[in-house]
């Protein structure tokens, strides 16, 4: 079992590569490849478990889009088939439609996920989000210069308890496309939420793993979760 992490000296903010140390804790058996903007990406001769992208800088994002626009038919062709995605923090904004800056200028996306984003970077928006999945609450930070509208055929990941979610008044945050999640949370969400993880270790295929260190997880969770219902 393979997972890739896409880029990870661009899309490397926030700790969120923390998201993918541990999954690696979970999975000790799992070989974790890191491909650079530099190198060849695995997925093009293998289908990993899972690929891994984080959140990165605007300037970031517009290299991370030409290393990736070649090999569009292959990332939809693996969204297709069911391969678990991971995509967090602006990662997202890369498969959607476009990122439109302050000037109407737009930055064209990869056109896999059905969203545009809009940049406001003189305003940094700086939240925490409380939320739902599957029945169990979803916490996470947010810090972005982005704002994102879904477009038709959206399928939202979170439903919206309290803060903010893909925009001021959206219900829901983050995108689910089969097995493709994509969440501006960060935290890492999957250190903050053991039951998003457990989720997420299913549609790897890997439903037998154990949460790693889970009752420390859990006592977490649950005293997260409480000053989430205080502050949120």
């Amino acid at each position: 079992m393979e997972i890739e992490v896409l880029f990870p000296e661009y899309c490397n903010l926030f700790g969120d590569l923390y998201n993918v140390n541990y999954l690696q804790k979970c999975l000790p058996e799992v070989q974790r490849v890191d491909t650079p903007v530099s190198g060849e990406p695995l997925f093009l001769t293998k289908t990993p478990a899972l690929i891994y992208m984080g959140p990165m800088s605007e300037r970031s994002q517009e290299k991370v889009l030409q290393k990736l626009r070649p090999h569009r038919q292959r990332l939809a062709q693996l969204i297709e088939d069911g391969t678990v995605f991971l995509l967090t923090g602006n990662a997202g904004e890369v498969f959607g439609s476009y990122i439109e800056n302050e000037d109407g200028s737009r930055l064209e996306g990869l056109g896999l996920l059905p969203l545009h984003a809009r940049r406001d970077m003189m305003h940094r928006h700086n939240s925490i989000f409380l939320g739902e999945y599957q029945g169990k609450e979803i916490m996470g930070f947010k810090s972005q210069f982005t704002m994102a509208w879904p477009e038709e055929g959206a399928q939202g990941l979170f439903s919206v308890k309290k803060g903010v979610g893909l925009y001021k008044g959206c219900p829901f945050e983050g995108l689910r496309q089969g097995n493709l999640f994509c969440t501006y949370l960060l935290g890492p969400v999957l250190l903050l939420d053991p039951c998003f993880a457990q989720s997420l270790l299913d549609a790897m295929g890997a439903a037998h793993a154990e949460l790693a260190f889970g009752p420390e997880m859990e006592a977490a969770y649950a005293q997260r979760l409480k000053d989430f219902h205080e502050k949120a």
